[in-house]
């Protein structure tokens, strides 16, 4: 097996670059400021980031959506993992039940 010099370049380099951001996180943190506006801007990305990754995959298809809307249902009732355990499960049995 050989390996192209180019491809491991650039494996290499996105594994640095991945590593870097991660590092800068940590060491930028503690530079921002506790309270205000970018307090407030903070709070908002972990749910961001969740719909930014969530919504295309329930908007995909229907049997997505279904499961999607249980999932928003049911996060306002149960923790975290069990919603993700429906989910997935709807999904599963959706999926089972109309391939």
């Amino acid at each position: 097996m050989t390996i192209d010099p180019v491809n491991f370049t650039a494996i290499l380099a996105m594994g640095v670059l991945t590593y870097m951001t991660r590092i800068l996180g940590f060491l930028i943190a503690d530079r921002l400021p506790k309270s205000g506006p970018v307090r407030v801007a903070l709070d908002a990305l972990p749910p961001a980031v969740l719909v930014a990754v969530v919504a295309p995959i329930v908007l995909s298809g229907p049997i997505e959506a279904v499961a999607g809307l249980a999932v928003l249902l049911l996060a306002l009732r149960l923790p975290l993992m069990a919603t993700v355990v429906v989910g997935v499960g709807v999904a599963a049995l959706l999926r089972l039940a109309f391939l």
